[in-house]
């Protein structure tokens, strides 16, 4: 082999070209040190964009180009911390605890609250700087750009992945939520998501809901009807329409933003056709307005779209639905309040053993009846007349109707069920593992093991009498929900006993 032969075949050492760095600094005003995290973020995204525009633009680039997530980091070395009344706000045992941060700016109010509590509990101070986590390219920007195809119309010569760190999914599991993360450097984390991880859901929900993840707000109602969001829309309007509701816009998909005070959109694209998992959202200015997304039918759904929400941190997620009525003292339009679930949905199996208890939450159960209460007139034992509060069955397979049925009658004896879905299981589980206050309403809408099954003509005349008093409902509740402090709301129930510090 020829000297210049073996000279080719050397490989090429290529120098990586770093963001400006930002050690580590000691805060102890959590104003100032979300502030800190907002320009780390910034600086180091911006230097990724900019290198990436350079390339689109033909300027050449050497080597690779990297920044990295900023960090929270909390040290402490004792047991004790101040309140204990609290279900988060404090580290579950002394040591080194730190997480990536991604999106400052979107969680500016959130962490200021984190990191306000964290640093009264334990009385120390929080230390902020760049992580060594690197910032996926993709996830430098924001609103849905897609890297991949400016890279194609720039015809690289060589790939996107040698130049920019990609996305990588071994550092976005939820192993942490899940209670089965082992920190191999004895640091133990302080969220239950890692900043790529958010990043993802983030991008995730602009393409299941097309809507911004800014516009979702902490009281969150599903659905699996259209026919909840058209109410939705309607009482949307008329609540924009009085100063005293504190609501200040409503946002549909395509980020079509309409402000209180104003009959149509100023801004935003009307799109063509509706997302998979469509979003519409009543803001108010403190993110305490109401987000309802319509996931349509399946358990599949109802994880999907959870999944990536929860990264927001809402502060209570409700499912509004119809539901299959299991007994026969019950009639079409009757109301079910649950209080637990079998969960034969079998989505979550992995992330949440089956064994796992799914409780109610006394806070989400008593604003549910309170509403059901006091929109529909009836309290006290008369209320036992329109609703019933019970086990709810949810399953994968619509047509359940044609398994056997003295099997089924005998399963649904046994659980004590009183309804059956296909989604309201799965989103109180995923609350559950994700430590997001959940509840659960709904209303009967067919009785199949009685003979009446949902068919056309029935199901119109259902519909239009009580979807509007059903959604009243859900938006009551949430509005009572809303009364409490999220100190409050956040149920200990939720929490394990070897925790993350933030909500």
């Amino acid at each position: 082999m020829s000297d210049s032969t073996s000279r080719n075949l050397q490989p090429v050492v290529r120098r990586t070209r770093f963001a400006p760095g930002h050690p580590l600094e000691v805060f102890t005003d959590a104003d100032k040190a979300v502030e800190r995290l907002i320009e780390i973020f910034e600086a180091n995204t911006g230097f990724l964009r900019s290198h990436f525009h350079d390339l689109l633009e033909g300027r050449e680039i050497e080597g690779k180009v990297r920044a990295f997530y900023p960090q929270v980091q909390m040290v402490t070395d004792s047991h004790s911390r101040l309140d204990s009344r609290l279900s988060y706000g404090f580290v579950s045992r002394p040591g080194r605890h730190a997480s990536t941060i991604t999106r400052p700016d979107l969680f500016k109010h959130y962490l200021r609250t984190q990191l306000s509590l964290l640093m009264k509990n334990h009385e120390v101070p929080v230390l902020i700087g760049d992580s060594e986590m690197p910032i996926p390219l993709h996830f430098a920007f924001y609103d849905g750009t897609h890297v991949e195809g400016g890279a194609a119309a720039a015809n690289l010569d060589r790939p996107l992945a040698d130049i920019f760190d990609l996305p990588d999914l071994t550092v976005m599991d939820d192993s942490i939520a899940n209670g089965t993360y082992e920190p191999s450097d004895g640091v133990m984390p302080l969220a239950s998501f890692t900043a790529p991880r958010v990043d993802y859901s983030l991008h995730r929900l602009q393409h299941y809901t097309a809507t911004r993840a800014e516009h979702f707000q902490n009281y969150v109602l599903f659905t699996n009807y259209q026919f909840y969001i058209d109410e939705f829309c309607r009482l949307s309007a008329e609540l924009l329409a009085d100063p005293e509701s504190g609501y200040e816009a409503f946002v549909a998909p395509g980020n079509l933003i309409t402000q209180a005070g104003c009959s149509e959109p100023a801004s935003g694209v009307e799109l063509p056709k509706l997302p998979q998992m469509p979003a519409y959202h009543l803001k108010r200015a403190d993110g305490s307005g109401i987000t309802m997304v319509n996931i349509g039918v399946g358990p599949s759904n109802a994880k999907t779209i959870t999944d990536h929400i929860a990264v927001l941190r809402p502060h209570v997620w409700l499912m509004l639905g119809h539901c299959a009525g299991l007994r026969n003292s019950q009639t079409l339009g009757d109301y079910v309040l649950a209080h637990g679930y079998v969960r034969d949905d079998n989505v979550l199996n992995q992330d949440l053993p089956i064994w796992v208890p799914i409780p109610p939450l006394a806070e989400v159960q008593v604003a549910l009846e309170d509403a059901v209460a006091e929109v529909t007139g009836i309290d006290g034992y008369e209320l036992k007349r329109v609703m019933r509060t019970g086990t709810v069955v949810s399953l994968d397979n619509r047509n359940w109707e044609l398994w056997d049925q003295p099997e089924l009658v005998k399963r649904f004896s046994q659980s004590r069920a009183i309804a059956l879905d296909m989604e309201s299981a799965t989103i109180a589980a995923n609350g559950f593992r994700f430590r997001v206050p959940y509840g659960t309403l709904l209303c009967v809408s067919d009785k199949p093991l009685h003979g009446e099954l949902k068919l056309p003509g029935m199901a119109t005349d259902f519909y239009k009498r009580q979807v509007a008093q059903h959604l009243e409902i859900g938006i009551r509740a949430m509005e009572k929900m809303r009364a409490m402090t999220a100190e409050r709301l956040h149920s200990r129930k939720l929490r394990s006993f070897a925790e993350t510090a933030f909500q």
